[in-house]
């Protein structure tokens, strides 16, 4: 899965740190999801779509493996 959370958090400025602390997860939480280590718990996914105002396939991308192994 791919997602577009740094390219979001850079347009607003915002740094991994003060976006873990508004999401109460750790920094590296947030540099795990950049990076594509970790993909987060829905719940997780819905507060980074709410604080961004996008959906949750706006910023998480399933790619095409990923479609594959869905179905």
């Amino acid at each position: 899965m791919n997602n577009r959370l740094e390219e979001l958090r850079t347009q607003r400025g915002i740094k991994q740190e003060e976006l873990a602390s508004l999401l109460r997860v750790s920094r590296q939480t947030i540099s795990s999801l950049e990076n594509g280590r970790y993909n987060p718990s829905i719940l997780l996914a819905l507060k980074i779509g709410r604080f961004f105002g996008c959906t949750v396939e706006e910023i998480f991308i399933l790619d095409e493996e990923d479609q594959n192994h869905a179905l």
